[in-house]
This record gives C-alpha cells, structure tokens and sequence, in this order.
C-alpha cells in the first residue's frame, strides 16, 4: 500500500517537476537570446547600410572615415593620408552612430 502511494506521487508530477526548467529557458530566451540576435541583426544591417565617406569608430576606438568598400573590409582614411583596413565585424555599431549623428548636426 504505501510503495504504491510512492510511486503514484513520483509519476504524477512528472511535467510539474519539469515546469520550473522550462519557465527557466523562456525566460532566458526572451531576456538573453533574442535582445542579442536582434543587436546582431541591427549591426549586420549598419555595416551593409555603410558607403565611402561614412565616419565610423572601430571596436579598438580608432575613428576615421570610409575611403573603400569592399566584400568583408573596409579601408578607413584615419588622418594624414592614413589608410588602414579593417574587417566589417570590427565596426562599433554604437560608437559609429554617435559619431554620423554628430557630423549631420553640423
């Protein structure tokens, strides 16, 4: 009698031990997982929306002005005729909206 109370008690509850779990990884989808696929998104979408003579500021801090476009770089005039090439993904996608909304100010 009471090994069979046991066992009806363990199988029962069998989803309401997983809920907590469950509600867990929701919440860490919606608060985690999707606010940094759509900053991935956004950033994608920036880089593609970039052409010469966009300011931008790399991920290193180093700001300067688009002179070439190419497939995966970007060849950025930083001052006295220097030119240096970075890949797209070192772009600063905060950093280089401040700096184009500061020079449309203007």
């Amino acid at each position: 009698m009471i090994s069979t109370f046991f066992l009806q008690a363990a199988g029962g509850g069998g989803f309401m031990s997983f809920l907590p779990m469950i509600l867990i990884v929701v919440v860490f989808y919606f608060f985690m997982i999707r606010p940094q696929m759509k900053k991935q998104k956004d950033h994608k979408k920036y880089i593609q929306e970039l052409d010469v003579n966009s300011k931008v500021v790399t991920t290193a801090g180093i700001h300067g002005r688009i002179v070439e476009v190419s497939e995966t770089t970007f060849l950025v005039d930083v001052g006295s005729g220097v030119r240096i090439r970075f890949d797209k993904s070192a772009i600063s996608l905060d950093a280089s909206r401040a700096a184009n909304t500061e020079v449309k100010k203007d």
